[in-house]
């Protein structure tokens, strides 16, 4: 039988907050529902810091006031229910909490069904298992599951300094694919320019890095002079320019216009985008169907919206782990959070004002 805590003490989202108010505060709260006997306590040893998309769970749970921070969580399983089949007391496992969980992944322990949890490779520190599990679903979702990454294709990924462009490159380039990457800065290229697919290894992982921050860049020029005028089969933006401004005229583009994307892919090439307001006018879509080409939305939240493909989100969440443990995936991390800092770090994440994946020690 499971022992159940009574007050849980974590960091919150202020979903009703009005412009003067803290958006996250910590607070202690009482559990919702009872654990199941599917349930395990979870220790939890580490957990990142990801944006909270407050349209979705808007959208999705109108009634809620307050949102749990801190989703992805690794840590050493104190508890088993009677039912669980797959963890066993002091196994160590990483894991995603669902989008409607009510506890904090910052609490000390967590209760989490098994089927959101995976194993741990002893090797793997829980930091890097932490900050790498979500974005290692996320490249899985778009360059597998959405664009069927093969060996000789050719991929682009946007804000490849980023850390999901990080582990996109990385994915693409040990599926054999030939990868372009942008990058928005000068320290963005150099990093880029010296990321490579093993230790010891002297070939670059990315082929070729476009610098967006040097002015006007003629990205589709760029890309199609890159794949021989064919184009480029699998593009991963990280938001695109909609329409025309004269802000866009007078910064430097760090985004490529949508008309940029469809000039630049191949026949039959396939465009993930992370832009969720992304619209088409007809001539797009035009250009689009005469190519053969398709467009898909990247929402990594699908996998906690329907348990259908519950054992093929649990094999992408090993294979992060594994490729993690075997040094295919090397995460972009900023030093270690201790707790106090969570709240003040967290309101940067939220705002977009960090490079590096944010990552608390408990």
């Amino acid at each position: 039988m499971l022992h159940f805590q009574v007050i849980m003490k974590g960091l919150y989202y202020q979903l009703s907050a009005v412009q003067d108010e803290e958006k996250f505060i910590f607070q202690e709260k009482e559990p919702g529902l009872s654990p199941s006997d599917y349930h395990v306590k979870l220790q939890v040893k580490a957990c990142a810091l990801s944006p909270i998309n407050t349209k979705l769970i808007s959208k999705l749970y109108p009634e809620r006031d307050f949102v749990a921070v801190g989703r992805e969580v690794a840590g050493i399983i104190l508890e088993v229910g009677s039912k669980v089949s797959f963890f066993h007391p002091d196994d160590e496992a990483v894991g995603i909490l669902p989008l409607d969980s009510e506890d904090s992944g910052l609490c000390d322990v967590v209760w989490v069904h098994e089927h959101h949890l995976v194993h741990k490779p002893e090797k793997v520190s829980w930091a890097e298992a932490a900050g790498t599990i979500r974005d290692g679903l996320c490249v899985y979702t778009a360059l597998h599951s959405l664009a069927h990454l093969a060996p000789g294709r050719s991929v682009l990924v946007l804000d490849g300094a980023s850390p999901i462009g990080t582990l996109a490159i990385q994915l693409s380039h040990h599926s054999g694919a030939t990868v372009i990457a942008t990058a928005n800065s000068e320290e963005d290229k150099q990093y880029l320019d010296k990321l490579r697919p093993g230790v010891g290894v002297r070939q670059p992982a990315v082929a070729r890095v476009i610098d967006l921050s040097k002015g006007n860049v003629d990205l589709a020029e760029k890309c199609l002079e890159e794949t021989g005028g064919l184009g480029v089969d699998i593009v991963l933006d990280a938001g695109v320019i909609l329409y025309n401004t004269e802000d866009h005229v007078t910064k430097p583009k760090l985004q490529p216009h949508k008309h940029d994307i469809i000039t630049l892919l191949s026949v039959g090439g396939h465009w993930v985008t992370r832009e969720h307001n992304l619209q088409l006018d007809p001539p797009d879509s035009h250009n689009l169907f005469l190519k053969g080409a398709s467009l898909s939305f990247l929402n990594d939240e699908i996998w906690n919206l329907s348990n259908a493909q519950q054992g093929k989100y649990l094999h992408i969440l090993k294979d992060v782990v594994d490729k993690l443990s075997c040094g295919v995936f090397r995460p972009q991390l900023d030093e270690l959070i201790p707790l106090y800092e969570a709240k003040v770090v967290m309101e940067m994440v939220q705002k977009d004002e960090v490079k590096k994946r944010q990552v608390v020690q408990l």
